[in-house]
């Protein structure tokens, strides 16, 4: 009987390393449960005291000078003592541990430990963040979320765009009426120009108007002309084009004025103007001069336009999506004033920690950390923010030009026209004849 037992418990292993393989690959959510978490949050609670020790989480009870006679004896405080940790809950394909700190003790020492959690566990990463004071929250990922993000769904609302994926595995929308204007940041390469592609694609078939700002002579969002109300290739159109949204900014403030409402959303359908998406690509062709006083005089004219937008277009349907490689002080005060206004952030891998600063920095350090570990691999991850202040990592979805440019053309026929643009376009094109 002994070979016969043998032979079937051998049979039964592999029949079960078998399932386990294909379960992992075919439905990893429940390999994760049945097998990774209870693996994991064993991993967790057994390293837990010595990584705290040796990556100086820990902190010792007793002080570090002791009086012996009359003497002070210094040395390194002994006992140690590891910050208490909740037991680790399970998430989809991850776990969460929260942590009480220790007086004195900031979310930064957990940030920098971060990596070394990540090989005491076994996992893909860990995200430190601190939902309320005094407690930490690490949130490990047993594999990347963002390696292929699927396509979510999300409600149809009017100026929302589903862009992508975010690491939590929910969907990543960009709501224009929850958050109407949007900073968004990138190196070359880093996926910005494709999330924008993914934005007006989405936009493209609502009813609202798109109208692109792009004075690297159209090279980027001149694909899509046949979907943008207006189209600005150099700093002058530029010029015309947001003097020209500002006036037409003022007649819905008298519109809003006369039916007694702060807002168009309030104003009857029949009244209500379209709402326009200004899109803006590489904020900085806007703000540098050469050193003329013409070329000065325009980008002040700019820097002013956009910043009216920004304070006053929310409530009147006028929407900025402003994007750059870099974001800096260097560009002018006015880039300082204007970021204000943009509650919205998305910071891409960036070449200087000072653009991840100015797009993040003043919401949430910690973003700030994460969005500089974005690696040239990672094309398309950004860290952004949401409507509630939080923070999260995020992957745009990948929207060839060929799919941006049959849309654009698709919907061509739903491009609202808007005299005010009209008038003043012509009127530069009889300037410069």
């Amino acid at each position: 009987m002994g070979p016969i037992l043998l032979v079937f418990a051998l049979a039964v292993l592999a029949w079960l390393l078998v399932v386990g393989d294909l379960v992992r690959r075919h439905r990893p959510a429940w390999h994760w449960y049945l097998v990774g978490y209870p693996v994991t949050a064993w991993r967790v609670l057994f390293t837990w005291r010595r990584v705290a020790l040796l990556n100086d989480l820990s902190v010792s009870k007793l002080p570090a000078r002791t009086l012996v006679g009359h003497l002070i004896v210094k040395g390194d405080p002994l006992r140690p003592v590891a910050p208490r940790c909740s037991f680790p809950r399970a998430t989809r394909m991850g776990l969460s541990v929260t942590v009480r700190l220790h007086a004195g003790q900031t979310p930064m020492t957990y940030i920098k430990a971060a990596e070394a959690l990540v090989h005491a566990w076994r996992v893909h990463a860990v995200r430190v963040t601190s939902p309320e004071r005094g407690l930490v929250l690490l949130t490990a990922m047993a594999s990347d979320p963002l390696h292929r993000p699927g396509l979510a769904t999300a409600p149809a609302e009017l100026l929302s765009a589903l862009i992508g994926a975010l690491e939590s595995g929910g969907a990543w929308v960009m709501n224009l009426r929850l958050v109407p204007h949007w900073l968004i940041t990138g190196a070359t390469r880093s996926g910005k120009s494709t999330l924008l592609a993914r934005l007006i694609t989405q936009l493209a078939t609502q009813p609202v108007a798109l109208v692109g700002i792009d004075c690297k002579g159209g090279m980027e969002l001149g694909l899509f002309t046949a979907r943008l109300t207006a189209l600005a290739t150099c700093r002058r159109e530029a010029v015309a084009i947001l003097s020209a949204l500002v006036v037409d900014m003022q007649d819905r403030m008298s519109a809003c004025r006369v039916a007694g409402v702060r807002s168009i959303w309030e104003l009857p359908d029949k009244l209500r103007p379209i709402p326009v998406v200004v899109i803006v690509d590489e904020i900085a062709e806007l703000y540098l001069s050469d050193g003329t006083r013409e070329s000065k005089a325009e980008a002040e004219q700019c820097s002013t336009l956009l910043l009216r937008l920004g304070q006053l277009g929310a409530a009147l349907g006028l929407h900025l999506v402003v994007a750059g490689q870099r974001v800096g002080s260097d560009l002018g005060p006015g880039v300082t004033a204007l970021r204000a206004q943009l509650g919205g952030r998305i910071c891409h891998r960036v070449n200087d920690p000072g653009t991840a600063e100015m797009t993040l920095g003043d919401l949430n350090k910690d973003a700030v950390a994460v969005a500089q570990t974005i690696t040239a691999d990672e094309r398309g991850v950004a860290v952004c923010t949401g409507p509630d202040g939080g923070w999260s990592r995020a992957r745009s979805h990948l929207t060839s030009t060929q799919e941006a440019v049959s849309t654009a053309r698709k919907y061509s026929g739903m491009t609202p026209e808007l005299p005010a643009l009209d008038r003043a376009l012509a009127a530069l094109e009889g300037d410069v004849k």
